[in-house]
């Protein structure tokens, strides 16, 4: 399984702390990779918030007695004591981001963003993963003053999901649809051996047009965003597999293995070999 998490206090702390108006406990994504299913079931819930997102395949959550498959685009909310009962299954290829929160404006602060309901229709959005990352990121590496920056990130994606929602799905723009599906595709086909001109092509956008139109809604020229996508199934076969590195590179969509290595370094700043080490 490929997990990307972030913890205020380095550990998953369950609590309700009404002392500051937001406080951003933790965020990670989780995609199952070669791990069959992941299940999660909590009786008494938490005391805290957890809104998930899925950002593709799909879910299963258990509400009121009733098993409900949960398809990309939606996100989830629990609120502080309600059961959770959800689960992913590898054949779903299931990509769940996922941030629990709490604090005294919580509620007021969920309910003005539209969310009234357990389950909210959201559509995908590639500034919705782009968000995730970045409360990610600031757990993880905690600069000065992250404490401050997490709940204005997060409620930088709340806004984004009440505007997306405000305007409906049927009304998104041809650039959003087209930075959307190009996201997906990319997810779905970093393996293989993409040319973003081509890409462009087929979907009858200039190159220039769509690489600058990408990387303004992504953060990424198209090539990157790929390459990050194919870092990290690395990451998750060097940790959980016996591949030897020639095998993870050609199933990321390396022909050449020294190549991979020399890219993989210039992202992690470790060879696979000595990552793959430092993670046994």
């Amino acid at each position: 399984m490929y997990a990307n998490t972030g913890y205020l206090n380095q550990v998953d702390v369950d609590l309700c702390d009404l002392n500051q108006p937001l406080t951003v406990e933790s965020c990670g994504v989780y995609r199952l990779i070669s791990v069959p299913s992941m299940i999660v079931n909590r009786i008494n819930g938490r005391q805290d918030y957890q809104l998930l997102y899925i950002a593709s395949g799909k879910a299963w959550f258990v509400f009121n007695g009733e098993k409900q498959e949960i398809q990309k685009g939606h996100m989830v909310l629990y609120r502080p004591g309600v059961t959770q009962q959800y689960g992913y299954y590898l054949e779903d290829h299931p990509e769940v981001y996922w941030i629990h929160f709490t604090g005294s404006d919580a509620e007021n602060l969920i309910q003005e963003n539209g969310f009234t309901e357990p389950i909210l229709y959201t559509g995908t959005d590639a500034e919705y993963q782009q968000l995730f990352l970045k409360i990610i990121w600031e757990l993880q590496i905690k600069r000065p003053y992250f404490r401050d920056l997490l709940p204005l990130l997060f409620h930088q994606l709340l806004l984004a999901v009440k505007s997306r929602c405000s305007r409906g799905s049927s009304n998104l723009s041809n650039m959003d649809h087209a930075i959307n599906q190009a996201v997906l595709f990319f997810h779905e086909n970093f393996s293989s051996q993409i040319n973003i001109e081509n890409y462009a092509k087929s979907q009858n956008m200039s190159t220039c047009w769509f690489i600058r139109t990408f990387k303004k809604h992504t953060g990424m020229a198209p090539m990157q965003y790929i390459t990050s996508i194919r870092i990290s199934k690395a990451k998750d076969l060097l940790e959980n597999t016996d591949y030897n590195i020639t095998e993870i590179a050609a199933i990321i969509g390396y022909e050449n293995p020294l190549y991979f290595s020399r890219i993989f370094k210039n992202h992690t700043g470790e060879s696979p070999s000595k990552y793959r080490r430092q993670s046994d």
